[in-house]
């Protein structure tokens, strides 16, 4: 039997399961909707009982939306825990995928998993310290920092640090976060973007007036990144960033703000 390794991205909107060596050597990969957490749970797992009617499946790798615990002395140690993601507040995640699956895990929010992705094999190889947002459903950052993953008392939460309001005409702009009125991830998710112009991000024109909010707050919001871990690079990644021309925009407006004080 083939010897082979497992990984799970757990989003607020889809899960992602494989089995492979290598982002080159994928044997096997399934999508589905995130949807109740029986549901998913069950799906995830069946997944990887098929397959390991034909592989020896080593391990797998868990990266969760959140927030989540990640203390393995915790209680509530694989619990999603206090997430806007209905349903899903207090869910033993990880316990409820071991139920059925006998096999080591690691675990790790869905933002580090990619974080150690892009080190790994990606845009951040030969770094030490960068960080990789991603902005979605959600809005969520991972960090290495001198060579290693960044989590602390719990994990960083970037989408939900606070960016001061932002209004242009009398465009009144809504936040979509249930926890914050002022956060980057309520003002710049696929949510937010929807709420305020009632169209999904992805089908926004480039030269609608929303992309002109989306990269002043997110221009702030690497400013506060760039300052407090002073990243070699910043990565962005998600389904809203497939929007190509947002990036020059959003570099224009870091450089402008942070105006010539970080010298490099």
């Amino acid at each position: 039997m083939k010897r082979t390794w497992g990984g799970i991205e757990a989003g607020g909107t889809k899960i992602v399961c494989a089995v492979g060596n290598s982002p080159e050597q994928i044997i096997k990969e399934t999508r589905f909707p995130t949807t109740t957490p029986d549901d998913t749970i069950k799906q995830i797992s069946h997944f990887f009982l098929e397959m390991q009617k034909e592989y020896e499946i080593a391990s797998i790798g868990l990266g969760s939306f959140g927030p989540i615990d990640l203390n393995p002395k915790s209680k509530t140690y694989g619990y999603i825990t206090n997430t806007p993601k209905p349903h899903w507040s207090q869910v033993d995640f990880l316990g409820g995928i071991k139920k059925y699956l006998a096999l080591p895990f690691y675990f790790d929010t869905d933002v580090n998993a990619a974080a150690y992705g892009e080190y790994k094999w990606g845009a951040a190889q030969n770094l030490d310290t960068f960080v990789y947002l991603t902005i979605g459903t959600g809005v969520g950052g991972g960090a290495f920092v001198n060579g290693k993953l960044l989590h602390g008392l719990v994990h960083p939460e970037m989408g939900h640090i606070s960016i001061p309001y932002f209004q242009r005409g009398d465009q009144k702009y809504k936040n979509n976060c249930p926890f914050h009125n002022s956060c980057l991830e309520g003002y710049i998710n696929g949510p937010s973007l929807e709420k305020n112009w009632g169209i999904k991000g992805e089908k926004l024109l480039q030269d609608h007036e929303a992309w002109e909010y989306f990269t002043e707050y997110l221009a702030y919001g690497l400013i506060n990144m760039i300052c407090i871990l002073s990243p070699q690079k910043i990565i962005l990644g998600g389904g809203v960033m497939n929007q190509l021309h947002l990036f020059p925009l959003i570099r224009e407006k870091v450089v402008k703000y942070l105006n010539n004080y970080v010298q490099h």
